[in-house]
């Protein structure tokens, strides 16, 4: 271990209050020596168990440390109570931008300027949270007033690729992310943003490299090593994915998010995929979706089934011969015409209801996936469907609890969501038709 780092530590950690450089000064020296972030956390630890209910200097500490490892909530909880200085509020916005509640800060940054903290930084912070928050216009604003003095600094170009990014104009906000990086190549904000447009559209094999050099460098990128988690399961090494959901709760056990997707990885190593099966009840599936209107039958036969509410084939190896014949104008002649009709796909009346036939469990399947009012289906958890990480991380941004939730969405809702792209929408609706759903139609 590095000795002389371990005394940095240790005197910063003896001080009263912390300050800004000191949190800079802090990560420097936890990244020189082994095991950094447990370290830390051994450390925050002892401090709060010393001080169970911080206020003022000591609670300023905690809320630094508590931030450092990634536990912004409990960092603004402890933050309220602490001394009310330029540091207490810019690592209240830090935490609030954390948590992305961009509006909260905003609030801070710019108090945090009023209390003494550095105008320009805390103007950078503003802009980016303005720019996240949606406002690019109040960002790009704030950005044209920092261009004379900042604008070759790493930091200005890369809030010039994040507002370019978010107006739609990907060209333009890579070379500004490489700009930023080709200054400070330790830029750890423009390496993220960068790996992370280039994730959403396709070019993962880069968006892991990037997302390596953010993990290699303190602090500790959470989201980076989420993300890198989500590509490494996405190619199968789940061993890798892993190591990167460990490495968060390692510090951070109750991380919501890497314990979810660690509890996916370890399903997914013993999880059994039968592709010849699926494929098999995907054709059984296509087979039995079939409308009767496809096959040329008489008006009356056609009637008939329409009011017996009999719209597919799958529908029809569910009935009987007794119960067709048994509906009022539907006599022998109609009845050789559905049997004649079953028979041209190897199908025939009542098959469904027999005893060891494979279609039955298809047909009953089929029949109350695509009925949009039968709320088992519908009503069928997002975790159970068996989506991949990527996605069931989309689909808890937006929210969406259940299949119904999902079918409600259509293809641009989703595709403008973080972290969805076409392989998501793809894998969407693949598992959508095996419950013979879709997606919304777009208005």
């Amino acid at each position: 271990m590095n000795e002389a780092a371990l005394d940095q530590i240790n005197e910063i950690v003896a001080k009263d209050t912390w300050t800004g450089d000191d949190y800079t000064q802090l990560l420097a020296e936890l990244y020189e020596i082994t095991d950094g972030p447990n370290t830390f956390k051994a450390i925050l630890h002892k401090m709060e168990s010393e001080t169970p209910e911080p206020t003022g200097s000591a609670a300023l500490k905690i809320g630094i440390g508590r931030y450092m490892l990634c536990r912004s909530d409990q960092a603004l909880e402890a933050l309220a109570g602490a001394t009310d200085n330029k540091d207490r509020r810019y690592f209240q916005g830090l935490c609030y931008k954390a948590t992305c509640k961009y509006d909260l800060a905003a609030e801070q940054f710019a108090l945090s300027a009023d209390r003494g903290w550095d105008k320009t930084e805390a103007q950078m912070q503003l802009a980016e949270v303005k720019a996240l928050g949606g406002d690019l216009d109040e960002a790009g604003k704030i950005l044209a007033k920092l261009a004379g003095s900042s604008a070759e600094t790493a930091q200005y170009k890369y809030l010039e690729g994040l507002l370019a990014e978010l107006a739609g104009k990907g060209d333009e906000a890579i070379e500004a992310y490489q700009q930023a990086r080709d200054l400070d190549p330790a830029c750890a904000v423009a390496t993220f943003r960068l790996a992370y447009y280039l994730d959403l559209h396709g070019a993962e094999e880069e968006a892991i490299e990037l997302y390596k050099e953010c993990v290699s460098q303190p602090p500790l990128h959470t989201n980076a090593l989420l993300n890198l988690a989500v590509l490494y399961e996405d190619n199968g090494k789940y061993d890798m994915s892993a190591v990167c959901l460990k490495r968060i709760l390692a510090i951070n056990p109750t991380h919501a998010r890497a314990r979810l997707f660690l509890g996916d990885i370890e399903s997914s190593r013993t999880m059994f995929y039968d592709e010849d099966q699926a494929k098999r009840v995907a054709r059984r599936n296509a087979l039995l979706d079939t409308p009767v209107t496809d096959f040329e039958l008489s008006v009356r036969a056609r009637n008939c089934l329409k009011k017996m509410n009999l719209r597919t084939l799958g529908d029809l190896v569910q009935a009987t011969e007794a119960g067709l014949l048994s509906y009022k104008n539907f006599g022998e002649t109609s009845l050789k015409e559905i049997k004649d009709m079953l028979s041209i796909k190897g199908l025939h009346l009542g098959q469904a209801l027999e005893d060891g036939s494979e279609l039955a469990a298809s047909a009953q399947q089929l029949v109350a996936s695509t009925n949009i009012q039968n709320e088992g289906v519908l009503g069928t958890p997002i975790e159970r469907v068996g989506f991949s990480i990527r996605v069931r991380g989309a689909l808890e941004i937006l929210r969406l609890k259940t299949v119904g939730d999902l079918v409600a969405k259509s293809e641009p809702e989703l595709l403008a969501c973080k972290n969805f792209g076409q392989t998501s929408l793809t894998e969407v609706r693949s598992k959508l038709t095996e419950y013979g759903l879709t997606l919304r139609e777009a208005l």
